[in-house]
């Protein structure tokens, strides 16, 4: 019997790759405590109640910027949120005040994010830079609405000395983000120790500094670093270990419509790997992750006041189309309930893929169908 998971194993993993793999499943899915030092500030308590399956959600994470009048556009002083934009409403460790979202404030918008799904996030990390550089320069030079382009961060972490996954030193500017709902994360190791800081106030040598909090305090029930390298490591092989849930068949047809109406422009659908990539079944192969990893202008209508790095509001990054028969609710802000919803909320008529949706719509009920049922393989 075939079991359909999502929380499985690179196929192609190492004796010892495994090991580090069931390493990070323990700490994927426990559940920390006051004495772990949580707090004083988060979100959620463990990984896993915000990514279970290591899919998309339950957790929900609110988010709160000031805004201008049009709703969109955040404002250049966001000093009346002066905690940040992520609603934290859970203190521990000491802490008696949550960080909770204004109420008395019209100003201030108020919106949410599902956390992404984790698994296939190797495959992603181990795209090569090179291939996403000449998507961004293929789509500077198309014509029509659909853009995209890199959003350039800076690389934060730094891996345990013999065990560097990356040749950057800390601080590193100008790297091609490509994980967070606006690509605002370069690796999987900025992207595990910015979750364990920020969700659930565990700090790391990566991230030394509990979150901003109403009380201000600099620690929790756990006095200096919360976790040392080697926890940071083993949840993040974990994460990069993960494979891409098996795909389903899907019709010749619904393919092809998903290249003629453009849905591929952006949703490529494989790409190419590093060879240097040390996760070894994941270098120098193309992998099938459905993205461009490139930030788009999707309009207003899903705009959410929030800037982060380079991205706009109006900007996201493609999301990769893995697994989305996990997803109980999709985009961003999870709005859109089934597919077909989530198709027409690209239409916008700012959105870079306008035209995309004005030709799905122009399809028979057939041919809507085809495609759609095409990308809930994926």
């Amino acid at each position: 019997m075939q079991l359909d998971r999502s929380d499985v194993p690179l196929l192609q993993a190492a004796p010892d790759e495994l090991a580090r793999f069931d390493e990070g499943d323990v700490l994927f899915e426990t559940m920390l405590r006051e004495a772990d030092g949580l707090g004083p500030v988060y979100v959620r308590a463990s990984c896993q109640a915000c990514h279970a399956g290591d899919g998309r959600g339950p957790g929900l994470v609110s988010r709160v910027a000031v805004v201008e009048r049009d709703g969109v556009t955040p404002s250049r002083d966001q000093t009346r949120v002066p905690f940040g934009s992520v609603v934290r409403p859970y203190a521990a460790g000491g802490a008696k005040r949550a960080v909770l979202a204004p109420t008395d404030d019209p100003s201030i918008r108020l919106t949410h994010r599902f956390p992404p799904a984790v698994f296939g996030r190797g495959h992603i990390e181990a795209v090569a830079d090179e291939a996403i550089e000449q998507l961004a320069r293929a789509a500077a030079e198309r014509t029509g609405p659909i853009r995209g382009r890199v959003n350039r961060v800076t690389y934060q972490s730094l891996r345990n000395p013999g065990a560097t996954l990356h040749s950057y030193d800390r601080g590193t500017p100008n790297l091609i983000g490509r994980f967070g709902l606006k690509a605002r994360v370069a690796t999987l190791d900025d992207f595990v120790a910015d979750a364990l800081q920020g969700d659930m106030g565990i700090t790391s040598p990566l991230r030394p500094d509990e979150p901003p909090n109403p009380e201000g305090r600099l620690d929790d029930a756990k006095p200096g670093i919360d976790v040392d390298l080697t926890v940071v490591n083993a949840l993040t092989d974990y994460v990069r270990l993960l494979e891409i849930p098996q795909r389903r068949s899907g019709s010749a047809r619904g393919r092809e419509l998903f290249g003629r109406l453009q849905c591929a422009t952006c949703h490529i659908p494989s790409l190419e790997t590093r060879g240097d990539y040390p996760v070894r079944g994941l270098a120098a192969k193309r992998v099938e992750v459905y993205t461009d990893l490139l930030l788009h202008d999707m309009g207003p209508s899903l705009a959410d006041g929030v800037e982060e790095g380079s991205a706009s509001s109006r900007e996201w990054r493609t999301a990769p189309l893995i697994g989305l028969r996990f997803s109980g609710a999709f985009l961003h802000d999870g709005r859109a309930k089934t597919l077909r919803d989530a198709v027409l909320a690209h239409g916008d008529p700012e959105s870079e893929a306008r035209e995309t949706v004005r030709a799905f719509s122009a399809l028979n009920d057939e041919d809507q169908d085809e495609l759609l049922s095409f990308v809930s393989t994926l």
